[in-house]
């Protein structure tokens, strides 16, 4: 579990708004699967250094950020190789990007909670073998089984969208 107090604010706002709350973005995180209506964009490095950017279906659980991949993709091969990632979303009234690392996690009392918040946000998904199956996913996914993976983040950049406007960089121990 990802510990949930920044140990670093930075402002970033070039308008005169003040920097922004950990708690705006925690709160409409912690509202609960965000549904099809929002695409996370998961960004990977190759071990050539090439950047690669996929569409991935995440959700927040308990102050930890994940998706599922199939590992025979191109971002979970990159991850395999370099577990540095970034992943971003556009949620309602803040933009988000998230730096840290990934990494596989199978337990199955973490992946049973997972599924239900994906199940709520409409994916019939169920566990089976420490991964994820269901009748279908997104294109970008692969194949089933899809596995979980956590994304342990550092910093995470925030900009509103809508008011209280502003721009904040918060950094994370860990």
């Amino acid at each position: 579990m990802q510990e949930y107090a920044p140990v670093e604010t930075t402002n970033l706002d070039r308008y005169g708004f003040p920097e922004l709350p950990w708690s705006r973005p925690q709160g409409v995180l912690e509202g609960g699967s965000q549904g099809p209506e929002v695409t996370w964009f998961l960004g990977t490095v190759s071990p050539s250094g090439r950047p690669h950017a996929a569409g991935v279906g995440a959700v927040w659980f308990q102050g930890d950020l994940y998706f599922t991949a199939n590992l025979d993709t191109l971002k979970a091969r990159h991850l395999a190789a370099s577990p540095l990632c970034t992943i971003s979303a556009r949620l309602p009234g803040i933009d988000l990007v998230f730096e840290g690392t990934a990494d596989v996690i199978g337990d199955d009392a973490t992946l049973n909670e997972l599924v239900k918040i994906f199940n709520r946000g409409g994916w019939p998904a169920t566990v089976e073998n420490g991964a994820f199956v269901a009748p279908f996913s997104a294109p970008s996914a692969g194949p089933p089984p899809w596995h979980v993976w956590r994304i342990r983040y550092s910093t995470v950049f925030g900009v509103a969208t809508e008011e209280p406007y502003g721009a904040t960089r918060w950094r994370f121990a860990g």
